[in-house]
């Protein structure tokens, strides 16, 4: 009987063992497959194009603060600190449980396009707090040229005519709130909202937004089909691009689950805030023209367009 108990205790410590280190991969596990640019089907040629990497080798900088998310990640050109360039922005909401560390190959290849491109480890964001206080990082670091001492390589580097925000699931109406209802509202050029949580969702969890104070152009990208989208369903997508005014895009991608349009879009992603952010009239090409690119793009559907100007 001992020998059986003590046969049954020694299976009980390898299966909890095994459990914990089961958990810490998934706790480890990024968030994005690091070879999503190869990897993700296209099915246009502009979005081929951006979501291949940029011209601009990119380099991370981490800053460790008090605040509850820990750090701020930054992401940019490398050619940064040697030029007198200043360089457009893209703060970026993460998603529930989801720290930009566990998706750095996303920021990394916004800045190889020529973006500053900044983050927390913040794992709920729908207020916005992340991205406001990244906001205010990246003004103090562009105005002082030193910070106790420390050389700011982000002195009159930052492009604040040009910033924009982008975010999934919690992240999405992270993005919402930080357009609407925080203190720098008025910076953000433009946004895209991805997969945001439905608006009855939200409000049970205490996240209401109001997409009607939406002023600035806006990308919604969510799920369908053999993936659909839990977090908000076609339906709910479309509530939510109708609360909002005007200039706006909303599209689902086909077969792709809530999670994978974190990464999977992230051509037209990126085209976006090229066309937006760095006047890039290609990239422009494939929301607006005669024939908008992503309208017959065979992988995305229920395509709805809005802009008054």
């Amino acid at each position: 009987m001992k020998k059986v108990l003590k046969v049954l205790g020694i299976i009980l410590i390898v299966v909890i063992i095994a459990v914990f280190a089961v958990l810490k991969y998934m706790g480890n596990r990024p968030a994005v497959p690091t070879d999503y640019q190869t990897k993700t089907k296209i099915g246009g040629e502009i979005e081929a194009k951006y979501m291949a990497n940029g011209p601009y080798e990119a380099s991370v900088k981490e800053e460790g603060t008090l605040l509850d998310f820990g750090k701020f990640w930054i992401y940019y050109p490398s050619e940064l600190p040697e030029t007198d360039k200043k360089y457009p922005v893209i703060v970026i909401c993460n998603g529930s449980g989801t720290p930009l560390s566990k998706y750095p190959t996303v920021a990394k290849h916004y800045a190889s396009w020529g973006f500053i491109v900044i983050g927390t480890e913040e794992t709920n964001s729908w207020n916005a707090f992340g991205a406001e206080m990244s906001i205010r990082y990246l003004e103090r670091m562009n105005e002082n040229q030193k910070i106790e001492d420390t050389e700011s390589i982000f002195y009159q580097k930052v492009d604040f005519d040009n910033v924009g925000i982008v975010g999934h699931s919690q992240g999405g109406v992270g993005v919402i709130s930080a357009i609407t209802d925080t203190k720098h509202k008025d910076i953000y050029k433009t946004a895209v909202s991805l997969s945001p949580t439905n608006k009855t969702l939200a409000h049970n969890l205490f996240w209401d937004y109001d997409a009607s104070q939406v002023n600035v152009p806006i990308l919604l990208i969510s799920g369908e089909g053999g993936g659909d989208d839990w977090v908000v369903t076609g339906e709910q997508l479309v509530e939510i691009y109708e609360d909002i005014p005007d200039n706006k895009i909303a599209v689902r991608r086909k077969s792709t689950s809530h999670n994978e349009i974190l990464y999977k879009p992230d051509g037209y992603i990126t085209a976006w805030f090229m066309y937006y952010l760095q006047g890039d009239e290609e990239a422009g090409k494939a929301f607006f023209g005669v024939n908008p690119e992503i309208l017959h793009n065979e992988l995305y559907t229920d395509q709805m367009i809005h802009f008054s100007n």
